[in-house]
């Protein structure tokens, strides 16, 4: 079993950027792929970025690319999701996931272990 804790949501302008932080305990860490998924009101949860076990390889939704850095702290046993240039759009709840297996950083698809979530509000 993978425990995951969430952090960092808030309210940001437009433009601005916020880091989410995800806290692993339980199972070792580094046996885990892990990545961050949200979901707006109305809307289906989708992909939002992944990270290797060892943080050599990474993946990310098309709409964050090149705005977005998802990197991982094995020491720590914490995965971030550095989020710049914020627009609305960007708006949801995030969580963090964790995946024993490679589809999540392949696919993009879940793994079996999800956090509580973490709102971001971004005003226009």
């Amino acid at each position: 079993q993978v425990q995951l804790v969430e952090s960092g949501g808030g309210l940001v302008e437009a433009g601005g950027s916020l880091r989410l932080s995800c806290a692993a305990s339980g199972r070792t860490f580094t046996n885990y792929v892990m990545g961050w998924f949200r979901q707006a009101p109305g809307k289906e949860r989708e992909f939002v970025a992944a990270v290797s076990r060892s943080g050599a390889s990474t993946s990310y939704a098309d709409s964050v690319k090149g705005r977005f850095t998802v990197s991982g702290d094995n020491a720590k046993n914490t995965v971030y999701l550095q989020m710049n240039s914020l627009t609305p759009e960007d708006a949801a709840t995030y969580y963090c996931n964790a995946d024993g297996a490679a589809a999540l950083l392949l696919f993009g698809r879940p793994g079996d272990y999800w956090g509580q979530g973490t709102q971001v509000t971004v005003s226009s």
